[in-house]
């Protein structure tokens, strides 16, 4: 089955998982509590995973969720090919109500994402990118009527044939604009940070981009939107000193690295990896 196929799918699987986010997040009842397991945010969390596995499930490919984290590395070891998704990134954003969260989708083959999707639903914005095609980023609102014909069976994309899905996914790429947008000189070196979770570690990479570049503009943003700002050009670089999971970041070092750009480990410089025994990720740079 084309490759082409399972972008459009894992797209319409982003987009439907956030309109069900958002009828929690914009609820009147809407009120956190972090234990309880029937909370709005563990409710958006459970309903996005369940429609995003409800499109992925017509493959036969197996699926990696932050809410299944439980599979056994035995298991996945042997997985050549597999889904990897966070139905929804950003919790500190969602409970905020900033509405810097997202829904990452990525396809890994041999342990290297492959495919990414990054939807900002509160934002209505998508990013896209694979291997093949590069790196995209589009109104959502814009390419609904392109999804349209689809949205009522989750299985439609899964039966297009490898022709259909050259040009539909055509027709998606000419509604969206490709990556970098605007990797301009014309502007101060740029840093992307977290929002919620500032390290003095990242206060020592600012201050040595001032003494290398004079003048520094740091942006701060939630979920894996700060990937996306490196994909743009908006960022130069994303340096990330904390701790994150493997769900958290594949689907944006997808935009990231079909843009041009490079994510890597932050002591090494090699490539950050996925499927391994402990799905934490180590510290890592995203750079333009």
């Amino acid at each position: 089955m084309s490759d082409k196929i399972y972008l459009l799918t894992s797209i319409q699987a982003a987009i439907h998982a956030g309109t069900a986010i958002l009828d929690v997040y914009r609820s009147t009842e809407f009120e956190i509590e972090e234990k309880a397991d029937n909370s709005p945010l563990t409710l958006a969390d459970r309903r996005s995973h369940e429609v995003i596995v409800d499109y992925l499930a017509k493959f036969d490919i197996p699926i990696l969720s932050e809410e299944g984290r439980d599979i056994p590395y035995q298991e996945r070891n042997k997985w050549d090919t597999y889904w990897l998704i966070d139905p929804l990134d950003g919790t500190k954003e969602f409970i905020k109500k900033n509405g810097e969260f997202t829904v990452n989708i990525a396809m890994i083959h041999q342990n290297k994402p492959i495919d990414g999707v990054v939807y900002v639903p509160d934002r209505d914005t998508l990013y896209f990118a694979s291997t093949e095609i590069g790196s995209y980023k589009a109104d959502a609102h814009k390419i609904a009527g392109l999804l349209d014909g689809q949205s009522e069976r989750p299985d439609q994309s899964a039966g297009l044939s490898d022709s259909g899905a050259n040009q539909r996914l055509k027709d998606l790429i000419d509604l969206s604009t490709i990556l970098p947008i605007n990797p301009s000189t014309n502007r101060p070196y740029t840093i992307a940070g977290s929002r919620s979770h500032a390290t003095p570690e990242l206060e020592a990479v600012v201050e040595e981009k001032r003494r290398e570049h004079g003048k520094v503009e740091f942006i701060s943003a939630g979920s894996s939107l700060k990937l996306c700002l490196v994909a743009e050009g908006r960022a130069d670089i994303y340096p990330r000193t904390g701790p994150t999971m493997e769900w958290d970041t594949a689907a944006g070092q997808t935009v990231v690295e079909c843009s041009g750009g490079k994510v890597y480990k932050y002591d090494t410089e090699e490539p950050l990896n996925y499927n391994k025994e402990n799905l934490l990720n180590p510290w890592f740079v995203a750079v333009r």
